[in-house]
């Protein structure tokens, strides 16, 4: 960990080095009246929307829309198979047997799907949600696109294992950008000292405001659960038609919401975007790239980085500067020499290529006093949004 002290907060960093646009959004976020004690930032970070992915905030009695994200809930969910070896014929099998059944990219269900998927009773629908409920229904069990994926890999502890990165789809975003141009507008109705350029608009806990967003993020967070499940159950169908294995449990990780926790001897509410919890003892999960390792783990509750760690590897380029310099036929070698079952065909998918990712070992090195690594995963086959 390193410290700028530069602002009128510390900026606690878990990164030897970071884009200078990502410095100046974590530079606002220290200046915030309401930010509380620090900022940590992850090894994985890099420029966000108003904050940076990879991200942490803390803060007394504010919510920040733009500090959890559009992609609400968005997290991992991983589970251990009794299969210690896939054959590659039947895994192109279970890969095509995925495809037909979960939807990639903007597709969705041509049906809405069982209304026992949905969050439960204890989930109140706000505005927003109850508008987009009939498109939800179809939106649940779909992966989405960007570095949403399914994974096949290869457990160092001799067992195969599955993962799915997915979060709340279209339901999310609609919440997102709902609740964000409110905080606008009320920002500058009482003329907010926070610059509107930082887009950093907050909402007060106790307004009417703040708490219909924060039971529609929680609302979307369950969303975001329940997609995923409903995505390794019918992965899970796709190995049974194949293969004779069971799964145990479901590991399941969010990083992208805002959480009452208890830090410091305060209240406060802790914003991760593009980072998880890693409580003492918390079982968590960090992905790579789609061609190298990714990490179960266990968290060592460090107090200075919020009890958090980095949710994946990090891009190093953005997706068109990937698409632009990357070399397509060295990243789809690389992939085959790997062994890996990949969808790498042109110039498109560069965007999600290894290249375009910081160096997991180098990021778990960095984090090293945040999680300890219980399993390293390498990747045997991969379905990207």
């Amino acid at each position: 960990m390193r410290v700028c002290n530069t602002e009128k907060i510390p900026i606690k960093m878990w990164l030897t080095d970071i884009e200078e646009g990502a410095m100046s959004q974590l530079r606002n976020l220290a200046n915030l009246p309401f930010a509380f004690k620090h900022i940590a930032v992850m090894p994985d970070s890099h420029l966000g929307y108003g904050m940076p992915i990879g991200g942490v905030l803390a803060t007394k009695g504010m919510i920040l829309p733009n500090a959890v994200g559009v992609d609400i809930g968005c997290g991992m969910c991983a589970m251990r198979s009794d299969l210690e070896t896939v054959d590659q014929e039947v895994l192109k099998n279970i890969l095509w047997g995925i495809k037909a059944l979960v939807p990639v990219g903007f597709e969705h269900h041509k049906t809405p799907q069982n209304e026992a998927c949905m969050p439960g009773k204890q989930f109140e629908r706000g505005p927003v949600c109850e508008r987009e409920y009939r498109s939800a229904l179809t939106q649940i069990g779909t992966l989405g696109g960007g570095n949403h994926f399914i994974e096949v890999q290869k457990g160092s502890d001799g067992a195969v294992w599955v993962m799915v990165h997915s979060g709340s789809r279209n339901l999310g975003k609609q919440v997102a950008d709902h609740y964000n141009r409110i905080a606008v507008r009320l920002n500058e109705n009482m003329r907010s000292s926070v610059p509107a350029e930082h887009e950093l608009a907050f909402l007060s806990e106790d307004s009417d405001e703040g708490k219909a967003y924060l039971g529609e993020m929680n609302y979307c967070v369950e969303f975001a659960l329940g997609n995923r499940k409903l995505m390794i159950e019918r992965i899970a169908d796709c190995f049974s038609k194949y293969t004779h294995c069971s799964f145990g449990p479901i590991i399941n990780i969010a990083h992208n919401y805002a959480r009452k926790e208890h830090h410091f001897g305060q209240d406060v509410w802790v914003h991760r975007k593009g980072a998880t919890s890693a409580k003492k003892g918390e079982t968590g999960i960090i992905p790579g790239s789609q061609g190298t390792k990714s990490y179960i783990v266990e968290g060592k509750g460090n107090p200075e980085s919020f009890e958090s760690c980095s949710h994946g590897a990090g891009r190093k380029m953005g997706r068109k500067q990937a698409q632009r310099s990357l070399d397509l036929k060295e990243e789809i070698k690389k992939m085959d020499d790997w062994g890996i079952l990949h969808g790498i065909r042109g110039v498109r998918e560069l965007d999600e290529a290894p290249g375009a990712y910081k160096d997991i070992a180098e990021v778990m090195k960095q984090q090293s006093d945040l999680v300890d690594i219980l399993v390293e995963l390498s990747p045997l086959g991969v379905v990207k949004g």
